[in-house]
C-alpha cells in the first residue's frame, strides 16, 4: 500500500458521506500530506477524484482490495479552499417541464434500482471519456443521489464545451415522481 500521513474510514457511507468526511478530515493535515480514504461506494472513486480538482487537491489514485477501495489524496494549497459550486441549477419540478437531456451519472446499480423515465446514464467516472455521446447544442440537466455528483459532472461538463447545463436539485433522494426500474 501506499504510505498516507492520515487514514480515514468511510466504509459503508453512499454519496455524498466519503466527500463530507473527506473534507472534514483534509484539514486536519498540513500541505503535500496524503490522506487514505477507505471507502466501498463504487461511486467514491468518480466523486472524490472531481472533489480533489474541484478544490485544488491532488488526486492520486485508487488501489482496490476486494470491496474496499483506497483512495489516495495529496493536500494541496494551505490557501483557504472555496469549493465552486455549479451555479445554474434547476429544482426536480422545474426539469419536469423542460425539453433536453436528463442526464443521471449515479452508478450503474443505482440507475437500474431506480431512475427517471427517458434519463440516461453515464456514470461520473465513465463521463469524461464519454462526452462524444453528449450533444452541446441541446440542454443537459444532470442529476445524481443528492446533487454534489451532478454539481461536480455539471462543471465537467462546462470546462469541456457545453454550455446549456444545469444541476438538478436535490436529486433522487427527492423525487417522488414515477420511475423506470431496470432489474
Amino acid at each position: 500500500m501506499i504510505q498516507a500521513n492520515h487514514q480515514l474510514d468511510a466504509k459503508g457511507f453512499a454519496c455524498p458521506m466519503p466527500i463530507v468526511k473527506t473534507k472534514k478530515a483534509i484539514t486536519d493535515l498540513e500541505e503535500g500530506q496524503v490522506l487514505e480514504v477507505q471507502a466501498t461506494d463504487k461511486g467514491s472513486k468518480a466523486d472524490l477524484a472531481a472533489w480533489a480538482g474541484s478544490v485544488g487537491h491532488q488526486y492520486l489514485g485508487t488501489v482496490e482490495d476486494g470491496d474496499v477501495l483506497y483512495h489516495y489524496i495529496r493536500k494541496g494549497s494551505s490557501e483557504p479552499e472555496v469549493e465552486k459550486a455549479f451555479e445554474h441549477t434547476v429544482s426536480l419540478q422545474e426539469v419536469e417541464s423542460h425539453d433536453g437531456l436528463l442526464l443521471d451519472v449515479r452508478e450503474a446499480a443505482e440507475y437500474a434500482f431506480g431512475h427517471i423515465d427517458g434519463a440516461k446514464s453515464i456514470p461520473m467516472g465513465e463521463l469524461e471519456s464519454r462526452l462524444e455521446e453528449l450533444d452541446k447544442e441541446k440542454e443537459i440537466y444532470v442529476i445524481c443521489r443528492t446533487g454534489k455528483r451532478s454539481d461536480l459532472a455539471a462543471q465537467l461538463l462546462v470546462k469541456n464545451g457545453f454550455s446549456k447545463v444545469f444541476n438538478v436539485l436535490p436529486g433522487m433522494t427527492e423525487w417522488n415522481g414515477k420511475i423506470t426500474k431496470d432489474i
